[in-house]
């Protein structure tokens, strides 16, 4: 633990932070008192708490104090305490976001939820889990796959946070049948921005007891109280699952067979991936992809035995074929988990594999029936400004990620050099990708959130009457605007 000396001289203060306080020795003495040696001022241990995933080095931030709790009333008392001392708050998850969420804007205290990492029950007869909202996504997957049970959202980063989930109800592949994290989200405990502990919903299943707060915590982003605990709703693990890769000419014709595919039935995941994408994640992980192909289709289809899983893909591929694939024979079924493991795996890990050319990542989500229209018109914008914009997503639920580069690809490996003028590209091209969107009746996010990269596209998709009720919310919840000051929208007192 660092003296008190070097605790509370970190930071310095930010255009348009003066109405925060800034943390003294004092209020490091306090949070001492609360939290013992879990806190650090370091600035080389706060490092990797000055944001996310999102790849500008310009939106970081350097917090003036991390602290890690390891209960619901440790954080209940540091923000009794920053409420009554006016400091800002940035919850913090397993920083695996996209969109600058956790960056500490103001400075002040990231509250780390990594301690609270424990799955405190999985009841068996009512299909739940009880967990603290540190718990990351790959240890509750072992925990429930040990239980014979299945949780369906599979946003795609393992090391993410239950309570991080939660508070940017992502989703992932599965959504198209089984919906995202909001779906499973039974009951929650959260710390409001004033130290009183609520807790929401439970173990029941119907619920018609006034407003649902549940449901509006979920996709918060941190802003209206700390997520500590959850109930989260699992299901029966499908005996049968395969996942097949359907190699197409052309990403016109597999993204055509999407919408005949979900007329007749209702697969667990619809991904669409163009080629150029995979050479550099087969790199990345010294895995191959099972077929070749310039776009492919990887749907994923379970049910309650052999013969129904096998019934849907035949119907599946009949449709396919009827879209331009070469043969009926050169689609892929992987039907071991083995097998199915490796295909997700390279499909999960297409960021990881771009990430070092990756200016940003976008979340667009289009109605599912015109989701070929933007993709083409995603082909349009990077001709235009001649910048390699790789696109994949899920097909099926209209949710496109497409990757501004400020690298082009060359030998299937990233280029070693940048693209010329992407500084200027940029811009243009990424408010012509969120205007195209709009055009299709879309929306900025899917699943990743706003944080504070998509702020100024908020008022683009969402009229101003909404907006103004989720301030009025806000204020309510966070009068003096301590909790994750500065993402979704700016408030009048976060100036």
């Amino acid at each position: 633990m660092e003296s008190e000396t070097s605790c509370g001289v970190i930071g310095a203060l930010t255009p348009g932070r003066k109405m925060y306080k800034k943390v003294d020795r004092e209020v490091i003495k306090g949070l001492e008192e609360i939290v013992g040696e879990s806190l650090f001022c370091d600035p080389e241990k706060m490092y990797d708490y000055m944001g996310d995933e999102y790849a500008d080095p310009s939106m970081k931030k350097t917090p003036e104090v991390v602290v890690k709790p390891k209960n619901t009333e440790q954080i209940a008392a540091i923000l009794k305490l920053t409420n009554r001392e006016n400091i800002p708050v940035t919850p913090r998850g397993g920083g695996t976001g996209l969109c600058g969420g956790c960056v500490p804007l103001y400075g002040g205290i990231v509250l780390s939820l990594e301690n609270m990492n424990k799955i405190l029950e999985i009841d068996k007869k009512n299909m739940l889990a009880v967990v603290e909202a540190g718990v990351t996504l790959s240890d509750f997957y072992a925990e429930v796959e040990k239980a014979n049970f299945f949780f369906p959202p599979h946003p795609g980063e393992e090391g993410a946070q239950i309570g991080g989930l939660i508070s940017t109800n992502a989703s992932g592949s599965r959504a198209v049948k089984y919906g995202g994290i909001r779906n499973y989200v039974r009951g929650l405990e959260v710390v409001l921005p004033q130290g009183e502990i609520i807790n929401m919903g439970g173990k029941f299943i119907k619920n018609s007891t006034g407003y649902s707060l549940l449901n509006l915590l979920v996709g918060s982003e941190g802003t209206l109280g700390i997520i500590t605990k959850a109930i989260i709703s699992l299901l029966p693990k499908s005996p049968a699952m395969y996942t097949l890769i359907v190699p197409y000419d052309s990403l016109d014709d597999a993204i055509m067979s999407v919408p005949e595919i979900r007329n007749k039935v209702l697969p667990m995941a619809v991904e669409f991936i163009e080629s150029d994408v995979i050479p550099p994640t087969e790199d990345l992980l010294n895995k191959k992809w099972p077929c070749k192909g310039r776009a492919y289709l990887m749907i994923i289809v379970d049910g309650v035995s052999e013969e129904e899983v096998l019934g849907t893909s035949e119907t599946i591929a009949n449709i396919c074929q009827k879209h331009n694939i070469r043969s009926i024979d050169d689609i892929v079924i992987a039907d071991t988990e083995e097998r199915q493991r490796n295909v997700l795996e390279i499909r999960s890990n297409i960021y990881s594999a771009l990430k070092r050319g990756t200016i940003e990542i976008l979340d667009i989500t289009v109605p599912p029936a015109v989701i070929g229209d933007y993709v083409a018109k995603v082909h349009e914008i990077s001709k235009k400004y001649d910048i390699w914009l790789p696109t994949y997503g899920h097909a099926a639920d209209g949710n496109v990620h497409t990757h501004l580069m400020k690298v082009g690809i060359k030998d299937g490996k990233l280029d070693e050099e940048e693209t010329e003028g992407w500084r200027d590209k940029y811009p243009p091209a990424r408010r012509e990708l969120h205007m195209e969107a709009k055009k299709l009746e879309g929306i900025v996010s899917g699943e990743h959130g706003i944080g504070l990269s998509k702020m100024e596209y908020l008022p683009i998709f969402v009229d101003r009457a909404q907006i103004e009720l989720m301030k009025g919310i806000k204020e309510l919840f966070d009068p003096n605007n301590i909790l994750n000051p500065g993402k979704i929208f700016e408030v009048k007192n976060s100036l």
